[in-house]
């Protein structure tokens, strides 16, 4: 069983960054995927990256692909996700989400979920 919990969101304008977090707890952290994910109200909610339990791959959404990087710090039971040159169309409900093995970029098989954390970005 893991817990997570977002954290990081927040207003910026277009161009800034941020760095989201999500904290897991449970001693197996190292032993999941993790993904990214965010939702906009009446839209389903869509991949943005994911990374293997060893941090050793990671996979981005084309749409992000160069300006977002996601990591991990199995030490501290976190994974992260640096936001670089932020768009309005980024702003969403970013979500993390674990799976105990098979990283993938599919939202239903996913076993676990954070509450989320709101990010906007004004223009």
């Amino acid at each position: 069983q893991v817990q997570l919990v977002e954290s990081g969101g927040g207003l910026v304008q277009a161009g800034g960054s941020l760095r989201l977090s999500c904290a897991a707890s449970g001693r197996t952290f190292s032993s999941y995927d993790m993904g990214w994910f965010r939702q906009v109200p009446r839209k389903e909610r869509e991949y943005v990256a994911a990374i293997t339990s060893s941090g050793g791959s990671t996979y981005y959404a084309d749409s992000v692909k160069g300006r977002f990087t996601i990591s991990r710090d199995n030490a501290k039971n976190t994974v992260y996700l640096q936001m670089n040159s932020l768009k309005p169309e980024d702003t969403a409900v970013y979500y993390c989400a674990a799976r105990p093995r098979g990283v993938t970029v599919t939202r239903t098989l996913y076993n676990y979920w954070g509450q989320g954390t709101q990010v906007t970005v004004s223009s």
